[in-house]
């Protein structure tokens, strides 16, 4: 009802028409053909237009003569016309050999050449949109120095800049027009499975490093800004329809269609709207690996084996203890228990295959009012959106997201020098579900454990006394213990999988319930209109999490909850020396009531050199800092190995378990022992020394923010035709959090040496992953070059290197930075090699690394990617026709241990008036 009454009152006040001029004409390049996207603005005010397809523009004006126009393009030189009488207008723009004088605003909150630019910054516009040889503009990010791509899902991937990379990447922050695209209850964005629309796409930025002096806490390897196109600059109806096919040995040659659709009318100077829809169906990288993880290189004729995508198989227990409760119980000998092996058996588990249909969607629309109610700057936007998908969610499990379901809302009041702006973040998992708990349960389902690993004993026993190996027993005793277990395909196992993916339950179901929301409010004001002797700015910002997973991830049993987190910032930049030396100086304070406040200062310095103005030094120091996750502090989660609690100090209590004991007598009798999640970090073994058979104390401190100094220097230059941007970085990281596995005894205190020590031999303790800070240095360090230049009469040549690495005092500590060390990437190209038709070749090259994560540890081996793609325009129907491939080879990889490996991509595309 309020956006019905909001969009007729736009349409009452609109202005009266009044006596205009009108201006047309037509842009085009130096070899006259049309620009389309062109900007066309009347200098000295808000009036503009952007020229259509075919380079024509036409705008009214209530100004007379004589006035300015500036027309600019990516990737050409603007151009300023003096107009004073009426004129059919012939606009010709030279293309620039560089794209050092394109416009960012992510760097400092103000508009500013990236040439300029007090940090590293890399920018995608239109043009490299176009020019991409990925399957869409997100996976062309990849193409930028500095950034990887971690491929979870066909709709799933997630950026990372500068170490430290996982899924769960919340490190890294992803703004779509000023919104937080991260997921309430996740912490991170899902890539851009609910983001933006490709014709939507204006530009996007990436800040590498910290950048939480302007932008807060999470910002903090990385920040990501993508901009929508205006509907005052941007009209009509654009769309795209894209397919193709993904081809993957594991999974076979599946099609794959993206079709998506914008329509935005600029109904007068005061009040237009915009709306896009996008919809992508195809079929995920199957993920099949069997590896033991607990015993590389050995398979499934292990008694504990453990298969990275095999579930179900978590569920392992000493056998011979088994054998002692059955002793006890009276249904074997005594004497039988010495005939079985001092060690663990797994349960038999389900393929991954076997536990979801791969199915990869993503549905997604948005819709914005823009109005202006005095014509000029000031403007007031609604902007709504909406997304809905299917898709792989690697954390500490695998997870099948289904229907999962994001939403928007947001209000933002703003003109060139202030902007205020609330929005709500509203998250639903719809039908998601763990898988690896899908597995556990399904076999719960037909068999309890007890039972399973009581008729595997007794099954082993009578196999040995009958004359069997060791082998051979525990062969029959599966067999045994596995009669009548359910089959993939049956309707026995369909009811079972139904049932236990329908209940949030880990105990006996699967599914993935959340209903989190955010809240947000921020602000910024320029005083660069009203103060002459700098740049000055101002801004704030409010945010509320409501936690609100139903009991089944965060430990909100009895209802959500919610906490808060405020930040306040100035910044002040002065250009001096003939605007030849640019000095920037933030500051930035934040305070979450979990914590203490943070203040985090940046220093910029940028030096233009040259008699052209064409070299531009820079160096900075940064700080940073990163508040503890939701998940982090609230998290109480049973994996399967281990047990995740968060470690806010009203947390420690909420989780509460109680588990059946092997050695009763140890345990006073009682058959059940009760534990918290304070067990956790004030009653237990560090998980290593239990491993190495000699349990020592843990010492796990509650989680608190993490911080970090960064400094980096750069260079940008324009040498002839060649453009070359190169930067340094080093940062210090002070209480870097981090997960630590610990042994918590059911009954006895850490310490005693004996009760403890005795529940630890007889397989009476839990695993848990608690998160707290390192205790030992960590600091990171890199560099990265990209050159650029136009070669045989205009052909694209860039290439850009990126080494990266990590030192950590503590050889034990697991610190995940996931990032190759060295990594090679390049294109060529040309946007139009004969009339109307242009191609582009990609390379990618990434060094062999090592995978941390809380799924799994392995090997990343070395990739080589090749990405490929030709487009043709026709200009009498608006349209681009594009055919292309993503890894050309054929040579599948993979970007994180355990997803599935990552095939070709085939598809072409047809895009309709999208400029």
């Amino acid at each position: 009802m309020i956006r019905t009454i909001f969009f007729v009152l736009t349409f009452l006040f609109s202005a009266l028409g009044v006596a205009q001029t009108t201006i047309s004409g037509k842009v085009v390049d130096e070899q006259n053909q049309p620009i389309p996207g062109a900007n066309v603005q009347v200098m000295g005010t808000t009036v503009g237009t952007v020229t259509d397809f075919e380079g024509n523009f036409s705008l009214s004006i209530e100004d007379e003569y004589p006035f300015n126009i500036k027309v600019s393009s990516i990737g050409f030189a603007p151009q300023t016309i003096a107009l004073s009488t009426a004129r059919s207008l012939q606009i010709q723009l030279k293309e620039e050999t560089t794209n050092l004088g394109e416009i960012v605003i992510s760097a400092s909150r103000t508009p500013e050449r990236i040439f300029e630019s007090p940090v590293t910054v890399e920018r995608f516009g239109l043009k490299e949109i176009k020019n991409t040889a990925s399957v869409d503009f997100y996976d062309g990010l990849e193409n930028l120095k500095g950034v990887d791509i971690n491929t979870n899902s066909l709709t799933f991937k997630s950026i990372n800049t500068r170490g430290f990379a996982a899924f769960a990447n919340t490190r890294f922050v992803q703004l779509i027009d000023g919104m937080d695209n991260a997921a309430p209850a996740l912490n991170f964005p899902l890539g851009n499975l609910l983001g933006m629309t490709e014709i939507d796409v204006q530009s996007v930025e990436l800040l590498p490093g910290a950048s939480s002096a302007l932008y807060g806490a999470n910002a903090f390897n990385g920040i990501l800004f993508m901009r929508s196109k205006s509907p005052f600059d941007f009209e009509g109806i654009s769309a795209y329809a894209k397919s193709g096919m993904t081809s993957q040995e594991a999974a076979g040659d599946n099609v794959f269609w993206d079709l998506g659709i914008r329509v935005a009318k600029k109904f007068s100077d005061k009040f237009a709207a915009k709306a896009n829809f996008s919809y992508l169906k195809g079929t995920d990288w199957f993920a099949v690996s069997q590896e033991n993880v607990l015993n590389p290189g050995t398979g499934r004729e292990m008694p504990d084996y453990d298969g990275l995508n095999v579930y179900g198989d978590e569920v392992s227990t000493n056998i011979r203890a088994v054998g002692i409760a059955l002793a006890e119980n009276g249904i074997i000998p005594e004497g039988a228990v010495n005939l079985l092996p001092n060690e663990n058996v797994s349960r038999t588990g389900y393929l991954e295959s076997n536990l979801t249909n791969y199915e990869a969607e993503s549905v997604k629309f948005d819709a914005a009012l823009h109005y202006r109610p005095f014509a000029d700057d000031l403007e007031i936007i609604y902007q709504g959106k909406i997304g809905k998908g299917a898709t792989i969610y690697q954390g500490s499990n695998r997870y099948s997201l289904k229907n999962f379901f994001l939403q928007q809302h947001k209000i933002e009041v703003r003109n060139d020098n202030f902007f205020v702006r609330g929005y709500m973040t509203d998250e639903d998992a719809g039908d998601s579900y763990d898988m690896r708990f899908t597995g556990i349960n399904v076999n719960r389902y037909w068999k309890g454990d007890q039972q399973w690993f009581g008729e595997y004993a007794g099954a082993y026993v009578q196999a040995t006394l009958s004359g069997a190996s060791s082998e051979q027993a525990h062969t029959i005793a599966r067999q045994t213990a596995d009669t009548g277990r359910l089959i993939p395909g049956t309707p026995e196992f369909q009811q079972a999988f139904n049932t236990v993916t329908t209940n949030p339950d880990l105990a006996s179901g699967s599914q993935f319930r959340d209903g989190s929301q955010l809240y947000h409010a921020d602000a910024n004001y320029n005083f660069s209109h009203l103060v002459d002797f700098a740049d000055i700015q101002v801004g704030g910002s409010f945010r509320t999490y409501r936690l609100n997973s139903f009991g089944t991830i965060f430990t909100d049993y009895d209802g959500p909850i919610s906490y808060n987190e405020l930040g306040l910032y100035t910044q002040i930049q002065k250009q001096l020396m003939d605007e030849r030396l640019k000095l920037t100086g933030s500051l930035r304070y934040d305070k979450s009531e979990l914590f203490n406040g943070q203040v985090t200062p940046r220093f910029s310095v940028g030096y233009t050199a040259g008699e052209n103005r064409n070299h531009n030094f820079r160096a900075s120091i940064q700080t940073a800092f990163r508040n503890p996750t939701t998940q982090d502090l609230y998290i109480g989660l049973d994996v399967g190995r281990a047990i995740l609690v968060g470690s806010a100090e009203d947390n420690l209590d909420r989780y509460v378990r109680t588990f059946d004991v092997n050695n009763q007598a140890a345990n006073g009798g009682n058959p059940t022992a009760t534990i918290s999640g304070r067990n956790a970090y004030e009653n237990s073994f560090s998980a290593a020394s239990v491993q190495a058979g000699a349990p020592v104390a843990s010492d796990v401190d509650l989680v608190k923010p993490e911080q970090a100094i960064a400094y980096e220097i750069g260079y940008r230059g324009q040498l002839g035709k060649v453009s070359i941007d190169l930067s340094g970085y080093y940062t210090d990281y002070t209480d870097f959090i981090a997960t630590q596995n610990v042994v918590a005894p059911l009954y006895g205190e850490v310490g005693d040496n004996s009760q403890s020590l005795v529940a630890i031999q007889s397989g009476d303790y839990k695993v848990f992953q608690t998160y707290t800070n390192a205790k030992s240095g960590v600091q990171s360090y890199g560099a990265s070059i990209a050159v650029s230049t136009k070669v045989f009469n205009g052909f694209d040549l860039s290439g850009n290197y990126t080494y990266a690495d990590f030192d950590q005092d503590d050889p034990e500590f697991r610190a995940g930075f996931n990032t190759p060390k060295h990594k090679f990437k390049a294109s060529f190209g040309h946007t139009e090699l004969v009339k109307n038709f242009g191609f582009n070749f990609s390379y990618r090259w990434s060094d062999a690394f090592f995978w941390q994560a809380g799924f799994g540890d392995g090997n990343i081996p070395s990739i080589t990617v090749m990405d490929a793609q030709l487009n043709y325009t026709v200009p009498s129907i608006k349209s681009i026709f594009k055919v292309g491939a993503a890894n050309l080879s054929g040579e599948e990889y993979y970007t994180a241990y355990g997803t599935g490996l990552i095939g070709t991509q085939l598809y072409v595309s047809w895009t309709i008036n999208n400029f």
